[in-house]
């Protein structure tokens, strides 16, 4: 995917939390909400890709520890992903509590 797509994804989500929380007389918290929805995306994107690069960087330096390799890339992917899902859900905890 490219950059130019990830930033299109980012405004979509900014503009719909947006336009849902000014719906309920609270635009600032929309706009926040899916400002922190989009940096909590793009981080994650950028610290999966980062991983995988490592990974096959480190495959190809060395292909008989291949295995090991994969099972450390699957877990700081799985550790990444988490932190983008908690940094998801304070973003929604944020918008409904100021609804």
């Amino acid at each position: 995917m490219s950059n130019f797509f990830r930033v299109v994804f980012a405004l979509c989500v900014l503009v719909v939390t947006g336009g849902v929380a000014s719906a309920e007389g609270n635009p600032g918290a929309g706009i926040g909400a899916g400002v922190g929805a989009g940096l909590a995306i793009v981080g994650a994107g950028i610290g999966i890709g980062l991983v995988g690069w490592s990974a096959l960087a480190a495959i190809a330096r060395q292909p008989e520890q291949k295995g090991p390799i994969q099972v450390n890339m699957i877990v700081m992917a799985a550790l990444v992903e988490g932190a983008a899902i908690i940094a998801l859900l304070v973003v929604c905890y944020a918008l409904i509590a100021k609804a």
